[in-house]
């Protein structure tokens, strides 16, 4: 049995939403960022206990670490988006796994319906808050660094909980972006 049942209605991503009409720097974007947020879904979706603490190697982090690195990622992206600077979040207890999964899922679909509507990305830097000043880092950084690494991440993920025993559902269509029933 899985750690939580959420429902797929309450969560985005089940499925990648349908694709804008035109092309432009922030629907290519907005795009990229949804089929990380159907990715996302499918590799966290239905993870065990046992799958949460499983590593592929004794130095490496279990799976629960991973999602807790792409929801750090997530808040990244999010950020950029919204245009404000980011700040590390800490909280006063660990995130759960069914709170790291709505949060992150939830971040990819606020950034992505912003890009969205967005012709130029030039004004989404990424900002980092300092406490003498502020980093600003353009937002081609957010592609090769937090997208990127968050699919990286996913591959890693969906990898390890195959290995565990608990392999991702087999009638998605990372092609797609769809389900078969």
């Amino acid at each position: 049995m899985s750690v939580s049942s959420q429902n797929i209605n309450t969560l985005p991503y089940y499925q990648i939403p349908d694709h804008p009409d035109t092309y432009t720097a922030g629907t290519v974007t907005a795009r990229m960022i949804d089929g990380l947020g159907f990715r996302f879904y499918w590799a966290t979706e239905g993870l065990t206990p046992n799958d949460l603490d499983f590593k592929l190697k004794a130095d490496g982090r279990p799976i629960l670490d991973l999602m807790t690195h792409v929801y750090s990622m997530s808040t990244i992206i999010r950020d950029a988006a919204l245009k404000v600077p980011h700040t590390r979040e800490t909280f006063k207890k660990p995130l759960s796994y069914s709170e790291l999964r709505m949060l992150t899922l939830n971040n990819y679909k606020k950034a992505s319906d912003i890009l969205k509507k967005a012709d130029n990305l030039e004004s989404f830097n990424i900002v980092f808050k300092g406490t003498d000043s502020d980093r600003v880092v353009p937002f081609w950084n957010a592609i090769n660094g937090p997208i990127e690494d968050s699919v990286w991440h996913c591959g890693q993920i969906a990898a390890s909980r195959r290995i565990s025993g608990n392999p991702i559902n087999s009638n998605i269509n990372h092609f797609t972006g769809t389900v078969r029933e």
